[in-house]
């Protein structure tokens, strides 16, 4: 895998999506308007850089790494922040989601997409019919 910037703006959007998702729980349910506020800007920060991730990062990779590491850091900050429950079960679904996110991810879905836009493109017909 090479590093590149759509991994920074997609590693970002995920942290912004957490941390309006975490608002959004504070917001009581739009009663208190900070965390409200906040989780807006966040989630219109979030879907910017995932956005801009998209440009280069196959849409189901990407996808399936932000909602998965996402659901997952939110399950944390529940547990840790806001007392929820935490059994057997739920941990263990957990890290089948990270399992699932780190297959997805050295499946080599970005560098088949590197590989498809480094060959050279071949002549449309539009192209051949100026000729």
């Amino acid at each position: 895998m090479v590093w590149n910037m759509n991994w920074t703006f997609l590693l970002l959007a995920i942290l912004f999506e957490t941390i309006g998702t975490t608002a959004m729980k504070m917001s009581f349910g739009f009663t208190k308007v900070g965390p409200a506020v906040v989780m807006g800007i966040c989630y219109i920060i979030c879907f910017t850089l995932f956005t801009l991730a998209l440009k280069q990062l196959e849409v189901s990779l990407a996808y399936a790494i932000w909602s998965g590491v996402g659901t997952a850091l939110i399950t944390i900050i529940g547990i840790w922040w806001f007392n929820e429950s935490i059994s057997t079960l739920k941990v263990i679904s957990i890290v089948l989601i990270i399992l699932g996110v780190i297959g997805l991810h050295i499946s080599g879905g970005d560098e088949a997409q590197a590989q498809q836009s480094s060959k050279p493109q071949e002549p449309s017909a539009a192209t051949l019919n100026k000729e």
